[in-house]
């Protein structure tokens, strides 16, 4: 027996350099799949007993083995080598020095090709289903927010310039919309995810009676892949899926940059929690907002994990390439990443503070009623555009006398457009202007009520 790779067959002359194993092992990161490897290889050898391939007794010994070896990755009892490549190998070598030819009788009927494709979406679909109820606490943590300000008004902004005043629920309610998405988008890729490869083998199938459909039921797999060449090549599931990550990075990216603005004394908008903030090694007074900053940050790493990916397999030949032993590496890292993000997220989202008063003291800067005026005018039968023009030649007088536009005089108004009086005012302020909203979706007070109790049902 040749020392070396478990993999060089006696076709092999010469041992493989010790060079090669440290270069092409990847029991380094793979070794996370232990959990799913065991299940996929009892659920194997059960069908291979049903088939006739293994005895009850062998199928048996075979399953209570792998019980154990499980047991002892899990307590860290079981040294990796580099010389036994992945989590597969070493799993597989220690059930032989267990069973002798009971444990090479596992093997039968499958390749590493199809057990690895298998473990992946074992992997992925445990993950996926954890990475959704992360961000249905972060949904829960944005609607606490809904009644915990539900009459706050904030100025909402287009090009960082303020534009209209909405309800804050309105702007927590936008985040649970976000990640909402995020969780069909995770749903669907699913789906995909949950397909059964396992009996395919290499690349061609096999000749053996095995039971495919018995297998894909054991480990709870929707259904069965139907060709063995894209079984053995397809990585389109781990494409998806950090694709599905990059866009939850996206949004909690976005969402820290918005905080971080918020925190600032410019914007004096919000006041987060100090555990999750750090002090300056020269400057006494910072508290600066390290978390957000690090998940905006951290958010590069996982889209530069999908990119990662897509150049991997963007040239690949059907069927297995070994260049698919680099598809875990970016895909745990963008789960790591993201889920540290989002268990920092949830608790930084319960535990701000609105900055209320800071937030009530320039509402009226900014001509937040301007656009609800304009809707006014219209109302009153003037055209769109002719009312929007009207709207601005008010604003400027307005700023030209660093007055509000509900302190302009009669004269002033009617310097404009004949037809305009002091009675404009009843619709200008802030408040008045959130009320005014009427369509579905708006920041109108009854409207955010309804999305809150939608969101409540959903949710709890």
């Amino acid at each position: 027996m040749l020392s070396g790779s478990p993999s060089r067959s006696g076709v092999f002359q010469a041992a493989s350099d010790k060079r090669l194993e440290a270069f092409g092992e990847s029991i380094s990161f793979d070794h996370r799949l232990y959990r799913q490897d065991v299940r996929g290889s009892i659920a194997h050898a059960r069908m291979l007993s049903k088939q006739g391939m293994l005895t009850s007794d062998e199928f048996e010994q075979i399953e209570a083995a792998l019980r154990v070896i499980e047991s002892e990755i899990e307590q860290g009892k079981m040294p990796f080598r580099h010389e036994l490549e992945d989590i597969h190998m070493h799993i597989e070598s220690a059930l032989i020095e267990r069973l002798g030819d009971v444990g090479r009788k596992l093997h039968t009927a499958r390749s590493r090709n199809d057990q690895v494709n298998t473990d992946l979406r074992l992997w992925i679909r445990d993950e996926l289903d954890h990475m959704d109820q992360l961000l249905k606490s972060l949904q829960l943590a944005f609607l606490s927010r809904c009644e915990r300000d539900a009459d706050v008004v904030l100025p909402a902004y287009t090009h960082l310039q303020r534009a209209q005043p909405v309800l804050a629920a309105h702007y927590w309610l936008a985040y649970i919309e976000k990640y909402q998405r995020d969780r069909e988008r995770l749903a669907d890729c699913r789906r995909r995810v949950n397909v059964c490869g396992l009996g395919s083998a290499a690349c061609a199938g096999t000749t053996l009676p095995i039971d495919r459909d018995m297998t894909a039921s054991e480990l709870g797999f929707e259904r069965v892949a139907a060709n063995s060449l894209d079984v053995s090549s397809d990585r389109d599931f781990v494409l998806e899926t950090a694709f599905v990550l990059a866009m939850i990075a996206e949004h909690l990216s976005g969402w820290a940059e918005e905080w971080i603005l918020w925190s600032t004394v410019e914007y004096s908008f919000i006041r987060l929690p100090q555990k999750f903030c750090t002090g300056s090694s020269i400057m006494p007074h910072k508290v600066n907002p390290d978390t957000l900053e690090l998940t905006r940050g951290k958010s590069a790493r996982v889209l530069g994990n999908l990119n990662t990916l897509l150049v991997l397999v963007k040239g690949l030949p059907l069927a297995y390439n070994r260049d698919l032993q680099e598809d875990k590496p970016p895909l745990f890292d963008s789960f790591d990443t993201v889920q540290a993000c989002l268990e920092l997220a949830i608790p930084i989202v319960a535990e701000s503070e609105l900055q209320i008063e800071s937030i009530n003291s320039r509402l009226d800067q900014g001509f937040l009623d301007a656009t609800t005026l304009m809707e006014h005018l219209i109302q009153q039968g003037i055209p769109q555009r002719t009312a929007h023009h009207l709207v601005g030649q008010l604003v400027g007088l307005a700023q030209k006398g660093c007055v509000r536009l509900a302190d302009l005089s009669e004269e002033q108004l009617k310097s404009t457009h004949a037809s305009l009086n002091l009675s404009l005012r009843d619709v200008l302020g802030v408040e008045k202007a959130v009320k005014a909203y009427q369509s579905y979706g708006s920041s109108n007070p009854d409207q955010v009520r309804m999305q809150m109790n939608r969101w409540r049902q959903q949710l709890q």
